[in-house]
């Protein structure tokens, strides 16, 4: 009878002794069939439902204890009923697949959950170092007797249960990719990004949990998931557990503001400028953006256009009469809890100035990060000021008052930036705030409309 080996080789499947495999293809240099690791499960399908024996020696699991909660951690798994629906949903699709939850719903403890119920050697791979940090913290408060490896930021210990970067688990995944059982990929929606979905190429694990607020990518790479890691196996809106008071009310409200006439004459030469190139240069509407972006490289014409529309929206982001309103909108809501979010570093500095604001950006050091942000839970400071670095990976303590600035278009920026003020009040129900201002008459209107559509399909879905 035939009989075939399966054996894992830096992110790859190799499986001697047959011929022909459906997920593989000859490696010339060795005469075998060779997949990707990703295949595992679908190569141990294939060996026994065509009743071919095999040795199976891909999986070099971390040697891992009996995974046990604290007792004193019971409340990490008692899930609330929509994380035992998504949790239980996962189970059924075969311990594969994604989970939509909104921001401060607690994806956090699904994972926890899963790690538990498989009892093996787990990699939790997350975005930034600082989610690295909060994993590992939820890790050790949950389970006794654990060591938490982690790979990233300059750390390289890996344990039965591991947390790694996306970016070092990108560089070592044809390493990593037979000693776990369990892989969870946070903030699913970074794996689609045509370097990073390598990671769950080269790796053989047969369990995949996928957990984000916010599954579809502006690109389209989304749509790669149900391939690396399942599909959406469960997903549910804000507006469904605000409903259910798991999350808090919220009410958006949309400012325009008139900009300074100086500031309008020149968002409208530049702009003008922008138009008149797109003429000449042939493009209609509306306009393939990446094209144009391409062209800028060897085409001087291209280049003036997009300089001049990067002015034009750089004055309307960041005009002077948003300060003012701004300003307005603080005197009349002292004593709030409130985050300002801004699209560039410049006009974080300048609010942060003019108000005596905390800020935090992608460039401040995490020990005067975890400071602000202390500060601000323990009421120290009633209002921070940030960029993008809080729109995501990132424990913001609670607060009920947003205010956007300046941003993209982008839904998730959108979401993730509601999220940071979803978080139910200590027991008293909290009307969470968001005041997006705009300039009017200026390109940001039409950003404004775009991310409005994200909320108006969450509240659909």
């Amino acid at each position: 009878m035939l009989t075939a080996d399966l054996r894992y080789d830096k992110g790859t499947i190799i499986i001697d002794g047959i011929a022909h495999i459906p997920f593989g293809t000859i490696d010339p240099r060795i005469g075998s069939p060779r997949a990707l690791a990703l295949e595992y499960k679908n190569i141990v399908r294939f060996m026994k439902e065509s009743s071919i024996n095999y040795h199976d020696k891909v999986l070099d699991l971390i040697p891992s204890p009996q995974i046990e909660p604290k007792a004193d951690a019971r409340d990490h798994f008692s899930l609330r009923h929509y994380q035992q629906a998504a949790f239980d949903s996962w189970i059924k699709a075969g311990m594969n697949g994604c989970i939509v939850l909104p921001t401060g719903a607690g994806k956090t403890m699904i994972g926890i959950k899963a790690i538990e119920t498989v009892n093996s050697a787990c990699l939790v791979i997350v975005p930034t170092l600082d989610l690295m940090e909060q994993w590992k913290f939820v890790l050790m408060k949950s389970f006794k007797n654990l060591k938490v490896g982690t790979i990233g930021g300059g750390l390289d210990q890996m344990e039965p249960i591991t947390i790694s970067t996306y970016d070092s688990a990108y560089i070592r995944a044809a390493s990593l990719g037979n000693k776990f059982s369990l892989i969870i990929f946070d903030e699913v929606h970074h794996l689609a990004a045509p370097g990073y979905r390598s990671i769950a190429e080269q790796m053989a694990s047969p369990f995949r949990l996928g957990l984000t607020a916010t599954i579809e990518r502006e690109d389209g790479m989304h749509v790669e998931l149900p391939r690396l890691v399942g599909g959406v196996v469960f997903q549910v809106s804000a507006s469904e557990l605000v409903e259910e008071k798991h999350l808090a009310q919220f009410h958006i409200e949309r400012r325009q503001v008139q900009m300074l006439p100086e500031e309008m004459k020149e968002y409208n030469d530049n702009m003008s400028n922008y138009q008149s190139i797109l003429k000449r240069l042939g493009f209609h509407y509306p306009v393939p953006f990446e094209k144009l972006i391409m062209m800028s490289g060897r085409n001087k014409l291209a280049r003036e256009a997009l300089l001049s529309r990067n002015k034009a929206m750089n004055i309307a982001l960041n005009s002077k009469s948003k300060i003012e309103e701004l300003r307005e909108i603080l005197a009349g809501n002292r004593g709030r809890k409130i985050i300002i979010f801004t699209q560039h570093n410049s006009l974080v500095y300048q609010i942060s100035d003019l108000f005596l604001i905390p800020f935090i950006t992608h460039k401040t050091e995490k020990e005067e990060r975890h400071e602000v942000l202390r500060g601000f839970k323990q009421n120290v400071y009633n209002a921070i000021v940030t960029s993008k670095v809080l729109d995501e990976g990132v424990d913001v303590p609670d607060a009920d008052l947003g205010i956007i600035l300046s941003g993209t278009g982008s839904a998730r920026e959108f979401i993730q930036r509601l999220g940071r003020l979803l978080r139910p009040g200590a027991g008293v129900e909290k009307t969470a705030n968001l005041i997006e201002i705009t300039s009017a008459g200026t390109r940001e209107i039409g950003i404004s409309t775009k991310r409005k559509r994200a909320v108006v399909k969450s509240k659909s879905t």
